[in-house]
């Protein structure tokens, strides 16, 4: 069982998503920054579904009540058990009665609390995932509380091996102000002029602090859209287009001067014009992104989309192995 002393900032219930459901107007949600999550149970010898804690901008205090092995990975952040600091990306063991204080995150938005065997809460749709939107009951549909009480599954035998290793450097996410994002050009992006395009790949863009886990919202750049009129049925403004499904990832072009990028928790589809798609590595990057980074696009194909996500996956299947010769 945990046992939240005091929630932090905004607290939740997080695994890899709610899939197969988005159609239906609700969002996979999971994890924002997946590939910090997914280390987090790679460390712990865990499968990557199982559930976490993500913690945003300041963290909980946490009583365990049951002897387990816990690992802190994501946004760097101040951590103490039992008034010790911890660091983070190393699996620690913990006991009853043993408690947690993560406090505020220095770089990033997101720090992941994983434990062996994860989290026994509810599920819905399949996902044990926090969705605001979505009206789900109890901890499901909201923050973590002060009081509550999450059970735990068993520990995973043979974990306490894994006390003191740690995520190689190499492997390890950078937390930075200056983002490099990569996309897949197309969806809708007939309708941005040449110009607009050029403008899209070679303007620094920067995050504007109304920005979530449902979309980001980005400013400083310009994109053009031609010159013609909109689709019949889509209205009379240049930015619209009949309503499409989105993706996660996908950029909207509301207006000339604004981009949303949609995020884990985002709407299912609209009516704007939408020229490509955040390749699914570079979302977590995105998403632990402060208010006022700045960010510069470059597009890429299909493949080279693979490759890059390939590479993030070989960093995660590394840390597996060394949990499974450990």
């Amino acid at each position: 069982m945990l046992h939240i002393l005091e929630p932090g900032l905004k607290t939740t219930i997080q695994d890899t998503g709610r899939f197969g459901y988005y159609h239906m107007g609700v969002p996979p949600s999971g994890a924002a920054d997946k590939y910090s999550f997914l280390l987090g149970h790679a460390l712990l010898g865990n499968p990557p579904h199982y559930a976490g804690l993500e913690m945003m901008l300041t963290g909980p205090v946490i009583e365990f009540h049951k002897k387990t092995v816990a690992v802190l990975t994501g946004a760097p952040a101040k951590a103490e058990l039992n008034g010790e600091a911890i660091p983070l990306w190393e699996p620690v063991a913990v006991s009853p009665g043993d408690i947690l204080r993560v406090g505020r995150i220095e770089e990033g938005i997101f720090t992941y609390l994983t434990v062996s065997g994860g989290l026994a809460t509810p599920e819905m749709l399949g996902s044990r995932s926090v969705c605001f939107a979505s009206g789900f009951p109890g901890v499901l549909g909201r923050k973590l509380l002060k009081g509550d009480q999450l059970p735990l599954n068993e520990p995973l035998p043979g974990v306490l091996r894994q006390v003191g290793k740690s995520v190689p450097e190499e492997s390890k996410p950078v937390f930075s102000r200056q983002l490099d994002v990569h996309l897949v050009l197309g969806i809708a992006s007939e309708r941005i002029s040449d110009e607009g395009l050029t403008g899209l790949l070679n303007q620094e863009w920067t995050i504007h602090s109304e920005s979530n886990r449902v979309a980001y919202r980005l400013h400083g750049g310009r994109v053009r859209y031609k010159k013609e009129a909109a689709p019949f049925g889509s209205g009379s403004s240049p930015g619209n287009i009949v309503d499409i499904p989105y993706p996660i990832g996908g950029v909207i072009v509301p207006n000339e001067e604004e981009l949303i990028i949609l995020l884990n928790d985002g709407t299912g589809g609209g009516g704007f014009v939408t020229t490509g798609t955040v390749i699914s590595p570079d979302i977590s990057v995105l998403a632990q992104a402060k208010p006022q980074s700045n960010v510069r696009f470059h597009a890429v194909t299909v493949e080279q989309a693979f490759q890059l996500r390939r590479q993030k996956e070989l960093f995660i299947e590394k840390v597996k192995m060394s949990v499974q010769q450990a």
